[in-house]
């Protein structure tokens, strides 16, 4: 069974079209038109395994906000229709990322109940013209739309590079552990409630 999605979302502000192999080799086209977030895109894919193909356009003449927010609202679903019914999945993942001096924790659980703990530090770093604060906004809204529990802070560290490419990388090696199928589950739920 193939575990993929094609999904997509126009708005006013932005025009968005992800689509996912979670059992993939982590091949990828991303394009965003905001260079920093493609980075870290083409990273989350590389890292996670994850073939994804990501195209989007938005009110960045504006701001990033919107293009950010709503990438991850449509990568958020594109994720929670290829898990299915989540049988047979490990359900958890976590993940410690060096990046030089940088360290960041992240941990997540696919349990339909959606919150974000986050704590990445400076919230008016920047990288150029990218504001590092606005991956809480691309990471609150896949939590959201994916119905995940997610945990990303920084334990040490603070170049704003650094911290924004542990976050997404350790992202990727988190929920790459909590989708892949656990064989020993034999396609049971990771639940003892009957459902997620």
């Amino acid at each position: 069974m193939m575990r993929a999605s094609k999904i997509s979302r126009r708005t006013k502000e932005t025009d968005v079209a992800v689509e996912l192999n979670l059992d993939g080799s982590g091949a990828y086209e991303i394009d965003t038109s905001i260079p920093f977030f493609n980075h870290m895109l083409e990273l989350f894919s590389r890292h996670g395994l994850f073939d994804l193909k990501i195209a989007a356009s938005g009110d960045i003449d504006i701001d990033y906000h919107h293009t950010v927010e709503d990438v991850g609202i449509v990568l958020g679903r594109a994720f929670r229709e290829a898990l299915g019914g989540k049988a047979g999945i490990r359900r958890y993942g976590f993940f410690l990322l060096p990046m030089d001096e940088t360290l960041v924790r992240v941990a997540i659980d696919l349990s339909n109940r959606p919150v974000l703990v986050y704590d990445l530090g400076d919230r008016d770093a920047r990288v150029r013209d990218f504001n590092v604060s606005l991956c809480r906004e691309f990471f609150q809204a896949f939590a959201n739309e994916a119905g995940a529990n997610l945990h990303i802070c920084l334990l040490c560290g603070g170049e704003p590079h650094h911290v924004a490419e542990a976050a997404f990388k350790g992202f990727a090696k988190a929920l790459r552990m909590a989708a892949e199928i656990d064989p020993r589950l034999g396609g049971a739920l990771p639940t003892t409630k009957g459902s997620i």
